[in-house]
């Protein structure tokens, strides 16, 4: 795990990259910020964290860090102790964590519950989606009092990590840590549609998959949505999809999801 900081003193504001090896995009993204070193009127840490699996250019080394929380320092497995030692480095501070996704060429954030953080965060930053995550948190960072995690785009793509510069920026805005006159894209909260997640849409064992349906596009009741070789998936009640795509995830193909209103303040 790999620290660096912008600004004197004892950061509570961090940025988290690299939870998953093979999501580059947000150490690219803190490559640029630490190289462009802005000034900022708050101490800010930034944390690569599993160097490991980055070096190996995969999701993780022995287990996935995204679901290894909190962690246990003498445990078997390189992400497990990773989890304590990455959990002890933001404990106390409000944390964006970056990730990248198979499913949405677009940002858009991620929290545990629509909290103060969330309402206060998120307009900020250039996503015109939220997602309530709640029940689905388990063993994620996510799941920890003030952190948003975000996805950038596409896993790879040179987007993604313009997107990721950008959610960085917005996020130091919105935690106070740059000057006013800092150029910061952004959205207005009323722009921010929330959506709940729900069940995760499983895969059975196949070939081949394919997913027809959008994300957070609304499938209706009826409608096949995705298919396992030649068998269709068709919705058994209407659902928005969320993080859906066809080998996104090894078990499941996304996630069913409800669109419950906008971002209020």
């Amino acid at each position: 795990m790999r620290i660096e900081q912008l600004g004197e003193g004892a950061p509570e504001i961090a940025v988290v990259a690299a939870i998953h090896g093979d999501e580059p995009c947000g150490v690219r993204a803190v490559e640029r910020l630490l190289a462009e070193s802005p000034a900022v009127e708050r101490p800010v840490k930034f944390v690569v964290a599993n160097e490991a699996a980055l070096e190996k250019d995969v999701r993780y080394v022995e287990e996935d860090l995204n679901r290894a929380f909190p962690g246990d320092p003498d445990a078997d497995t390189h992400e497990r102790r990773l989890a304590a030692d990455l959990a002890r480095e933001v404990r106390d501070c409000t944390t964006l964590s970056l990730h990248s996704t198979q499913s949405y060429a677009e940002p858009f954030a991620l929290v545990d519950t629509v909290d103060a953080i969330a309402r206060s965060v998120c307009p900020y930053l250039p996503v015109s989606v939220l997602v309530e995550t709640e029940a689905e948190s388990d063993g994620r960072l996510i799941e920890y009092p003030h952190v948003v995690e975000a996805e950038c785009g596409l896993q790879g793509s040179d987007s993604a990590a313009d997107n990721a510069v950008e959610l960085i920026y917005g996020f130091l805005e919105a935690t106070g840590a740059l000057p006013d006159d800092e150029p910061v894209a952004g959205y207005d909260q009323n722009d921010v549609e929330v959506y709940r997640l729900g069940r995760p849409v499983p895969k059975n064992g196949a070939d081949d998959y394919e997913v027809f349906a959008e994300n957070f596009e609304r499938v209706p009741e009826g409608e096949a949505f995705a298919a396992a070789d030649d068998r269709e998936l068709v919705a058994d009640e209407p659902f928005y999809p969320v993080l859906m795509s066809a080998y996104g995830y090894e078990n499941v193909f996304g996630y069913r999801g409800e669109r419950i209103g906008v971002l209020d303040g």
